[in-house]
């Protein structure tokens, strides 16, 4: 976008086009982006932040901050590179909560309007739950969806159509138990809430799943840390953070 502003403004030197000429096609091909001098600002330092500001503006503290960095292996200069080209209006993803508070299946993204048993079938999840989901003695293990997918041996989903009463309470005592998948949502949220500002997430313009993959990532390394309401409701500690990141 700079090269066509820059030759607009050649061709209008030269009076190859004139004014009203030159009005016109620049605002045909003016960006909304706004022009920040990247450059202009100081590198980033960690040192020169706090305990108290690392906290708050990085949700961790800042000792924490450098074993997550050892703990990822992510070397101490770092660029950038935003490469996501994408023309769809919504990503969705498919996440697995465990008890312990961690997210241990992310899959995504997709387009927004593919079904939930679309994004089931092509993230292989019961392929990877008929394989390690078993107990010692043969017995399978499940997990509990929503009504949209489909009920499979590792795969369980409320009851529907005319329920008795057993059923009924089945149904109303899981659906409590799955609120915990929804706090963790919104611990996401709530820890990088750049994530929920609609206004810099713009598909094609920002590398919007790849961040969403990594504001997951850190929330699991924040849990690790620190815990949260889900691991607390069920009594289940998550795993030291060097351990889950090896």
């Amino acid at each position: 976008m700079a090269f066509v502003q820059d030759a607009l403004n050649i061709a209008l030197y030269e009076d190859i086009i004139d004014p009203e000429e030159y009005l016109l096609l620049y605002n045909l091909n003016k960006t909304n982006n706004l022009n920040v001098q990247y450059n202009d600002y100081n590198k980033f330092n960690l040192e020169s932040y706090n305990d108290d500001e690392c906290n708050a503006f990085f949700r961790f503290r800042k000792e924490d901050i450098y074993r997550l960095q050892r703990a990822l292996q992510i070397e101490d200069d770092v660029k950038c590179v935003n490469g996501l080209k994408a023309h769809v209006h919504s990503l969705k993803f498919q996440s697995v909560v465990t008890p312990n508070g961690l997210i241990a299946n992310l899959f995504g993204p997709i387009e927004g309007c593919r079904h939930d048993a679309f994004m089931l079938r092509e993230s292989n999840l019961l392929q990877q739950l008929e394989r390690y989901a078993v107990r010692l003695n043969g017995d399978p293990l499940c997990i509990y969806g929503d009504p949209a997918y489909p009920l499979r041996v590792h795969l369980q989903a409320p009851f529907k159509g005319n329920l008795t009463q057993g059923q009924q309470d089945f149904n109303r005592s899981m659906s409590q138990a799955r609120v915990s998948v929804e706090w963790l949502f919104r611990d996401i949220i709530e820890n990088w809430k750049f994530v929920d500002f609609k206004k810099t997430q713009k598909i094609g313009l920002s590398a919007i799943g790849k961040i969403y993959v990594v504001c997951c990532l850190l929330t699991n390394a924040h849990t690790c840390l620190y815990g949260n309401i889900t691991s607390k409701t069920f009594k289940l500690d998550p795993p030291a953070l060097e351990e889950y990141f090896r």
